[in-house]
C-alpha cells in the first residue's frame, strides 16, 4: 500500500494522479491552499476507499513546511512517494511591467518548489528509499518571449532536480522531472491552445503515475512532446530570437 504525499493536491493533473493511485489502494497526506477544494478533494478519495489526512498550506510559506512533512511521515509512518504539484502561470505581460510580481511568480513556480524538495530529500535520503516527483514543464526546456517569467522558474527547478538526483540516486531515491505540454485545465482555461497538442489531466496522471513507478529521471507529458522541444532547444540563438513562440 503506497504512502503518498501530493502537495498543490488540488490542481487538475494532481487530482487526477491521486485517484489513479487511490484505485491501487494508496494513503494519502494532501497539502494545498484553499481549505474548500482540499476538504472535497479528500471526501472523493475517502469514497473511493482511500485512507486520507490533510493540511491547508500555501506553498510560499516556507516556514510552514518542516511541520507539513513532519506531519505527512508521522501520519503513514513513512512516505512512498512524494509529488509536489502546485504552481500558477502568470501573465507575461503583467510581469515584465512589475519587479514584485516576477519574484512572487518565481517564487511560486520555483523557489517554493525548490525548498520542498530539498527538505524532503533529506528525509527521503534518511529513509534510504522511495520517490520524489515534481511538476516543471516543457516551458522550462527554452525561454520564449511569450511566458519566460514562467519558464525560467521552471527551468531552474529542472536543473536542480538533475544535481538532486545525482545526490539522491546514492541513497536509492528516484526524482522524477515531469515536464507536461499543453494540459486543458482550470489553469489554462481561456487561453488559445492548439487542439492537436492538448492534453487533458487524465491522459497527462497515466503517464505520471506509470513513470513514478518505473522510477523515470524525466518525463515529457504526453510523450510527443520530447521530440517537438528537442527540435525547438537545437533551433540557433539567431534564428531564436526571431521567431514568435
Amino acid at each position: 500500500m503506497k504512502r503518498i504525499l501530493i502537495v498543490g493536491a488540488t490542481s487538475a493533473i494532481a487530482m487526477a494522479c491521486a485517484r489513479l493511485w487511490a484505485a491501487e489502494g494508496a494513503r494519502f497526506f494532501l497539502a494545498a491552499r484553499d481549505a474548500e477544494k482540499l476538504a472535497a478533494l479528500a471526501g472523493d478519495l475517502r469514497v473511493r476507499g482511500a485512507d486520507v489526512a490533510s493540511f491547508q498550506m500555501d506553498a510560499n510559506d516556507v516556514a510552514a513546511h518542516a511541520g507539513m512533512i513532519e506531519q505527512a511521515f508521522q501520519a503513514w509512518q513513512g512516505l512512498d512517494i512524494a509529488l509536489i504539484a502546485h504552481g500558477t502561470l502568470p501573465d507575461q505581460s503583467a510581469c515584465e511591467r512589475d519587479a514584485a510580481l516576477t519574484l512572487r511568480e518565481f517564487s511560486t513556480n520555483g523557489l517554493s518548489a525548490i525548498a520542498l524538495l530539498t527538505s524532503l530529500a533529506n528525509r527521503f535520503e534518511r529513509q534510504q528509499g522511495g520517490a520524489l516527483a515534481v511538476i516543471t514543464s516543457v516551458a522550462g526546456d527554452r525561454g520564449r518571449p511569450s511566458n519566460y517569467v514562467y519558464g525560467s522558474a521552471k527551468a531552474a527547478v529542472s536543473v536542480f532536480c538533475e544535481g538532486l538526483r545525482a545526490r539522491l540516486s546514492r541513497a536509492g531515491v528516484a526524482l522524477t522531472d515531469i515536464r507536461p505540454g499543453f494540459v486543458a485545465t482550470p489553469m489554462t482555461q481561456g487561453l488559445p491552445l492548439p487542439k492537436r497538442l492538448t492534453a487533458t489531466p487524465e491522459a497527462v496522471a497515466k503517464r505520471i503515475v506509470a513513470g513514478i513507478a518505473r522510477k523515470a529521471d524525466v518525463l515529457y507529458a504526453p510523450f510527443f512532446w520530447f521530440p517537438i522541444m528537442l527540435a525547438i532547444r537545437c533551433i540557433p540563438g539567431a534564428l531564436f530570437k526571431r521567431m514568435k513562440l
